[in-house]
C-alpha cells in the first residue's frame, strides 16, 4: 500500500483560541484506531479513549454499575464485585436488544466524562478515540473526523489475536459494531490501517499536517463519507 492508496479530506484547520482542536477517532471494532490514537500522541496530541473512560466508571457500587448490574444481573460480577466484561461482552454480543440497553446505559455516563476531561484540559489538541463516536453523540463535539478502516480478513486476525478469540465470536463480535457512520456526516480523513505501520503513519502524516500547520493539499471538492469496507 502506497500513500496515494490512502483517501485524506480535510475540512478545517486549527484556530488559535483557547478552546483545544478535538479530532474525534473512529472505525470498526480491530481496525487499528489505538495505533493511530498512539500515532497521535507521539505527535503531541492528547488521547481520550472512551473505552478506557467507560472503564474508569465501573467502581464497585457507582452508579454506573448499579445500572448495569440492575439490567444484565449478578451473573456479570466477579466475585470481588467487580463487573466481568467478558461475561457481560457475552450476553450483549449474542443479544441485539441487549447490546442496546448497554449502549443506553453506558453512553451518557461516558460522553459526560469525556466532556469533563476535554474542559479540563489544557492540551491544544486533543483526540477522542470511539468506536461509537457517531451513535453516542460524541461527534458533534469535534472539530475533524477521521475514519480508521481495516479489511474485514485483517480486523478478525486482529481481533482473534489480541481478545484470544475463537473464529465465531471473533465473527459475532466484529457483526454486532458498527463499522460505518452514518452517510449525513462529513469525513475529514479516512486512514486505511490495513498494510504495514510505514503505511499508516504515512497517511497519519497527511492528515495531521493539515491539522497541525493548514492545508498543505488542494482540496478535494466534495468531502468524503466513509463507507462500509468491501468484506
Amino acid at each position: 500500500m502506497t500513500r496515494d492508496d490512502h483517501a485524506v479530506s480535510q475540512r478545517g484547520t486549527c484556530n488559535h483560541s483557547p478552546s483545544p482542536y478535538i479530532i474525534g477517532l473512529t472505525g470498526p471494532i480491530a481496525s487499528g484506531k489505538s495505533t493511530v490514537a498512539d500515532m497521535l500522541r507521539q505527535r503531541g496530541a492528547e488521547v481520550i479513549d472512551a473505552d478506557r473512560v467507560y472503564r474508569s466508571l465501573l467502581n464497585p457500587e457507582s452508579e454506573l454499575w448499579r445500572r448495569l448490574v440492575e439490567r444484565f444481573g449478578p451473573s456479570i460480577l466477579q466475585p470481588d464485585g467487580e463487573i466481568d466484561r467478558a461475561a457481560l461482552a457475552n450476553i450483549v454480543f449474542a443479544d441485539p436488544e441487549a447490546l442496546a440497553d448497554l449502549d443506553r446505559i453506558t453512553h451518557p455516563a461516558v460522553v459526560a466524562e469525556i466532556r469533563a476531561r476535554i474542559a479540563q484540559s489544557g492540551a491544544p489538541i486533543i483526540v477522542v478515540e470511539a468506536v461509537k463516536l457517531a451513535q453516542s453523540g460524541l461527534a458533534s463535539d469535534v472539530d475533524a473526523l477521521w475514519f480508521i478502516t481495516a479489511d474485514s480478513a485483517t480486523r478478525l486476525r486482529r481481533l482473534m489475536s489480541r481478545s484470544r478469540m475463537d473464529e465465531a465470536s471473533a465473527q459475532a463480535r466484529i457483526a454486532a459494531a458498527p463499522d460505518t457512520i452514518p452517510g449525513s456526516m462529513e469525513v475529514d480523513a479516512i486512514i486505511d490501517n490495513s498494510g504495514d505501520f510505514a503505511s499508516t503513519a504515512s497517511a497519519v502524516d497527511d492528515a495531521w499536517r493539515a491539522v497541525s500547520f493548514g492545508p498543505r493539499y488542494e482540496k478535494h471538492t466534495d468531502l468524503m463519507s466513509a463507507q462500509k469496507e468491501p468484506s
